[in-house]
């Protein structure tokens, strides 16, 4: 299996991925403010899998998720997936990415994966 398997930058069809799940978590123009800032943002960052769940709060699913299962094809196969949306706070939230977060989980739960996060608070970028 590629160690290497993200790619550099989020794949666009993220971003409305990330705004519709944020809508339903707050009002959705400081929704749409997050993912602007989002898009904006050129600094990738990298945590671990298993830190990435402890901080949101989400459990791993199961490698035999259809989503997680093929996010794993995905990588068996040489493809790349996309660097994952975060919103920091407490919890963090996971605006997109986390079946790829879960499948990087199930080949390590140390996984290092590549995000974009910015501040809840102000929609400022992330540090």
């Amino acid at each position: 299996m590629k160690t290497e398997h993200w790619t550099k930058e989020p794949d666009k069809k993220d971003y409305p991925a990330a705004l519709n799940y944020l809508s339903l978590l707050m009002n959705p123009r400081e929704a749409e403010r997050i993912v602007k800032a989002l898009k904006a943002k050129s600094r990738i960052d990298h945590f671990a899998a298993k830190d990435l769940l402890r901080a949101s709060g989400l459990s791993h699913l199961g490698a035999d998720d259809h989503e997680v299962e093929k996010d794993l094809d995905k990588v068996k196969s040489g493809e790349r997936l996309s660097p994952v949306l975060l919103v920091r706070g407490a919890p963090l939230l996971v605006a997109d990415g986390y079946h790829r977060i879960c499948a990087s989980y199930h080949l390590s739960e140390d996984e290092i994966i590549p995000c974009r996060i910015v501040e809840r608070s102000s929609g400022k970028l992330g540090t």
